[in-house]
């Protein structure tokens, strides 16, 4: 039995996903986490556990609020999905319809696919110093006027930030609302969300804090970021190895950066992930014919990720099976963010699945405390 104190609620034959959890704080050493699943539409396991803010020893309680990091990905894949399901974004037109200044730079070909699947070469941000890494204006401005770092649609590279401003961009120009606004009007309002991007003010006291990383994960962090290669400049540019200091800052919390700092409950997240493959109190995001374009590889088979290496497989904006976890069914996706948190959806399951943690892990597979609760989801659902 673990040593720290976890709450919340477990359906009889979820256990197994109970069990998991609380042995992850011993096993990985989690310090504040939470976890929920919803199984064809009801909320079946809905956990938190350990401390929320190491400094004040505030423990982790049912509304605490966590960054879900780049996560906060497929929240952003889900307003440009909904927009071209209305029939008001082309995903395959190229973006200089909407936004004429982006085709400057030979980058008039390039469509909103491509971005959200990593294949618009654009993976680097030309001209945009380190210090306005979160500045969007001048992101956007950098971003229109550069030429691609490969020939569009050739190859794969993790757009870590660009892909978030861009959509967010598209978003804007073809809704008349930034992402962040648009994804609390048209997905969280109707779902009774507790998730932004773009945290209000009043919400801050709910925040878990990262813990910081310790000293030598740090120095090994921005080694392996340092660098001429792509993907160091890639990496590096977005200073991951600090990101547990700028994330716990009130200023991030309140950009609307599209690519990284989404907040939220695993509670709500889970319940988005859910309600884009069964309706939820009559609100359902993703119609059918939506769910398998988004399903359809873009990647291919064999071929690794420029940035950030192996095989990442991609479909429209979400990760797909198999890059997001070995043992999820074959019509799964979602996406996942730096330390280990993972949001995911398997309508074949009838499953939406959430983990954050304030514990940012990156050496030691982050991914397994995530991925031992989702299997331990995968076994409960043989015996439902």
């Amino acid at each position: 039995m673990s040593r720290y104190l976890v709450g919340g609620s477990v359906e009889d034959s979820w256990g197994a996903v109970a069990d998991t959890f609380s042995a992850n704080f011993e096993r990985f050493e989690d310090v504040g986490a939470a976890c929920a699943v919803y199984h064809h539409g009801r909320a079946v396991v809905d956990l938190w556990g350990g401390i929320a803010d190491v400094e004040t020893g505030r423990p982790w309680q049912a509304d605490t609020i966590a960054c879900m990091n780049s996560a906060t990905k497929g929240a952003t894949t889900l307003c440009a999905l909904l927009l071209a399901q209305r029939g008001t974004l082309d995903l395959d037109a190229p973006i200089a319809a909407v936004w004429p200044e982006f085709a400057a730079g030979g980058k008039k070909a390039i469509t909103m696919r491509m971005v959200l699947s990593h294949r618009a070469g654009l993976a680097r941000i030309d001209g945009l110093a380190p210090d306005e890494a979160s500045n969007r204006d001048r992101a956007l401005a950098a971003i229109a006027a550069q030429t691609p770092n490969w020939e569009p649609g050739t190859a794969q590279g993790y757009h870590l930030t660009s892909m978030g401003w861009i959509t967010g961009e598209v978003v804007r120009r073809v809704s008349g609302q930034t992402l962040g606004q648009f994804f609390a009007q048209e997905i969280a309002a109707p779902l009774g969300l507790d998730l932004w991007i773009g945290l209000p003010e009043q919400q801050e006291t709910r925040y878990a804090p990262f813990v910081e990383f310790d000293p030598e994960q740090r120095a090994l962090l921005k080694t392996a970021m340092t660098g001429d290669t792509l993907a160091a400049q890639v990496l590096g540019s977005s200073r991951i190895y600090e990101l547990d200091l700028r994330a716990n800052s009130q200023t991030f919390h309140q950009l609307e950066l599209p690519f990284a700092n989404g907040i939220g409950t695993a509670r709500a997240l889970a319940r988005m992930y859910a309600a884009t493959h069964h309706s939820l109190d009559g609100h359902r995001l993703l119609t059918d014919n939506t769910i398998a374009d988004a399903l359809i590889a873009r990647s291919v088979p064999g071929e690794h990720d420029l940035i950030v290496g192996g095989e990442r497989r991609y479909g429209t904006g979400f990760l797909v099976t198999p890059s997001l976890w070995a043992n999820t069914g074959p019509r799964s996706y979602g996406h996942d963010g730096a330390g280990g948190a993972l949001g995911m959806a398997d309508p074949d399951a009838g499953l939406g699945f959430a983990y954050l943690s304030n514990r940012m892990i990156f050496i030691g597979q982050p991914y397994q405390r995530s991925g031992r609760l989702l299997d331990a989801a995968y076994r409960c659902v043989q015996h439902n």
